[in-house]
């Protein structure tokens, strides 16, 4: 019976956390909103993949996004055209191409993050000094139980 009621608590935290992830996601994609006249949301996610993964190819960028290689490369076209990437040969093999940010391309990402941090500094103004601690406490101890895929916290 325990274990029951411990399901429905764990159902019910779940459900809790899907609506405040959506309040976060309506924060981040008002942030967002400002990037959009440069660049599409696919844009975006590729700039963040070649930021995180610096000098990735267009093989590799198109796994990451889950695209078929021409289509990350007509991406990439227009990544380049709006002058957020830059394409240079492989250091080893010449035909391979390596992608990277250009100073414009890190100056949205830069502008578009410190526009989600202004606006969750709107939000967690409205919160209490405790709430606030328990929020940032318990999301890094989510963030925790992410980085561990055979945890307990994932399969309980």
């Amino acid at each position: 019976m325990a274990d029951h009621h411990a399901s429905d608590d764990v159902a019910a935290q779940a459900a809790a956390l899907d609506s405040a992830a959506e309040a976060l996601l309506r924060v981040w994609d008002a942030a967002r909103e400002g990037a959009a006249d440069r660049v599409s949301g696919s844009q975006l996610r590729a700039m963040l993949v070649v930021e995180e993964c610096d000098g990735i190819n267009l093989r590799g960028l198109a796994g990451s996004l889950g695209m078929i290689l021409s289509s990350a490369s007509r991406l990439c076209d227009r990544l380049v055209a709006a002058g957020m990437i830059e394409r240079f040969p492989g250091r080893t093999d010449r035909r391979e191409i390596s992608l990277h940010l250009t100073q414009t391309g890190r100056r949205l990402l830069d502008e578009l993050r410190a526009e989600r941090q202004r606006r969750l500094r709107e939000v967690l103004a409205q919160m209490s000094p405790a709430a606030r601690q328990s929020l940032l406490r318990g999301l890094s101890e989510f963030g925790d139980a992410m980085g561990k895929p055979d945890s307990d916290a994932l399969t309980a």
